[in-house]
């Protein structure tokens, strides 16, 4: 009997899986003469500089043009601007974004396709963000091809303005070579986090498209698709203009399932997959909409639901944006100064921490109230699961727990101190170790896979990114430390912390307090 084939998407994350019998192989010596340059330069364009419109002076905008720029400018600033300027030994400065990646390596890049607004021309922009400006690089009518790419959503029949997100890959290849493809997609799912939040603090509402014509939009913006490819397209509704008041729209097209492919050399696997889970036509699926996510919900919530298992309710007031000044100013100032933690001090944490962390990231519409979206746009987050690792938690006995989002609790399915584990499980990063809590995301591939095609890889991992964000913005409100992790041993996480096999574990995130270096 021959064995049976998986997906290319299964297939690849097996392939770029760590293995302690393997990892030294993978440790090549990093070419640094050559390291990629994390951002694009456009020699030939109109330039719009977005910094005059930084001022605090919120009076110095009277006009509606100003006050429309300096919505823009602070959007596009919350979401992937520059927030720090790091001198490095031998070499360029080392610039530090609103979004980390991992490496800081930054291998997004951000597009806005206007169609025509009063203060930005139909065309083609490109965020410069050393500068902080927008490059307009073509200046045709081009909302009818976006529309065109992306099936004609009917978010894009109303709205003026969408960000289209791109990736570089040899940016973050060039270190992470194959596996690579995984931390992009994590990286892209930190920016879809800001960009949400940054809409709450700017008035529009952004509306998530992951499927789309990849071939159309990469033409679109006159991309080598061998060296960049579109991720994510955003659609901006203006949340001041009546008529972008739009409810939510699907963000979810299936690809194909690719079976049947080549056995693929080390370093083309990245590519190979990118191009597999390209979506070309959409004439024979059926869209109609099903009671799938209904049924998975319910699904998600009976998992260890157990009558001996120790429930823990994480219900808790929410994290308090709002500040005597200025609305959501709290927000603001978290997204430009958070900073990824380098170092715990294997304090605990109170559960009362925890549980606001938690809250933040799944229980949106808990800061409604505050003025941001109570049901931000993700990909499919019935997908995804939630576990946790207790090392040092006041009041939560040491163990692993699964989180159930909607029940508000969490269950416990393991019973130790799992600190000389985690340690290993993260390649010895003693981030692993001194940690009070480690949250990781897993997700069912096949069962993604069998649902939308081999695209769910990139949308499992942009969903897990965009969970990751938002708990590294609670963390560092609340004084916490935070970090997150690419890298770890795949297989040996499920059997140290009894996640089943079939989980395949997308991210973790570090939570602890910061140890002062």
């Amino acid at each position: 009997m021959s064995e049976r084939r998986v997906s290319i998407a299964q297939h690849y994350h097996e392939r770029t899986k760590y293995d302690p019998e393997t990892i030294a192989s993978k440790n090549k010596q990093l070419d640094w003469e050559n390291q990629p340059v994390p951002y694009k330069e456009y020699k030939v364009g109109t330039t719009f500089d977005l910094k005059p419109y930084l001022k605090e002076d919120y009076e110095a905008y009277i006009d509606e043009p100003g006050k429309t720029w300096r919505r823009l400018s602070q959007l596009l600033l919350h979401s992937y601007g520059l927030t720090a300027r790091m001198p490095t030994l031998n070499g360029p400065p080392l610039y530090l974004r609103a979004a980390p990646s991992a490496g800081g390596l930054y291998p997004a890049e951000i597009y806005l396709v206007s169609r025509g607004t009063p203060i930005l021309p139909t065309g083609l922009y490109n965020y410069q963000c050393r500068s902080h400006s927008l490059i307009h690089f073509w200046e045709s009518e081009v909302w009818a091809v976006l529309q065109d790419a992306c099936f004609w959503h009917p978010v894009l029949g109303s709205t003026d303005l969408a960000i289209v997100i791109t990736a570089v890959f040899h940016r973050s290849a060039w270190r992470y070579e194959d596996r690579a493809y995984r931390r992009i997609f994590l990286d892209t799912g930190h920016l879809l986090g800001n960009i949400e939040l940054a809409c709450s603090l700017t008035a529009y509402r952004p509306h998530l498209v992951g499927g789309f014509s990849d071939e159309t939009v990469n033409n679109l913006l006159y991309l080598d698709p061998d060296a960049e490819g579109t991720i994510a397209i955003i659609p901006l509704a203006d949340q001041l203009n009546p008529r972008q008041n739009l409810p939510p729209a699907p963000t979810v097209l299936p690809s194909s399932t690719q079976i049947s492919y080549p056995n693929i050399p080390e370093g083309e696997l990245l590519g190979y997959l990118h191009r597999a889970t390209q979506i070309e036509d959409t004439r024979n699926w059926n869209l109609d909409k099903d009671d799938s996510n209904t049924n998975a919900e319910k699904q998600l919530e009976d998992k260890y639901n157990f009558p001996f298992c120790t429930k823990v309710s994480t219900a808790t007031k929410p994290i308090d944006w709002q500040s005597e000044d200025l609305p959501l100013q709290a927000l603001s100032n978290t997204i430009l100064q958070r900073r990824s933690t380098r170092a715990y001090n294997g304090a605990n944490l109170t559960l009362d921490e925890l549980n606001a962390v938690l809250d933040f990231t799944y229980q949106p519409q808990h800061s409604f109230a505050q003025g941001l979206d109570s049901s931000p746009d993700y990909f499919d987050l019935n997908l995804i699961e939630t576990f946790v690792a207790v090392s040092g938690v006041t009041n939560l006995e040491e163990g692993c727990y699964y989180y159930a989002p909607k029940a508000q609790e969490l269950r416990q399915i393991r019973f130790k101190n799992f600190r000389r584990e985690l340690h290993y499980l993260c390649l010895g990063q003693e981030l692993g170790r001194d940690a009070a809590a480690v949250v990781f995301h897993t997700a069912d591939l096949e069962k993604a896979v069998t649902k939308v095609g081999d695209r769910a890889y990139r949308y499992l991992h942009m969903d897990a990114g965009h969970l990751g964000q938002r708990m590294n913005l609670a963390a560092i409100y609340l004084g916490l430390g935070v970090s997150g992790i690419a890298g770890f041993f795949d297989d040996q996480v499920n059997e140290v912390l009894g996640i089943p096999t079939d989980e395949a574990v997308l991210y973790i995130t570090t939570l602890g307090r910061p140890r002062r270096l």
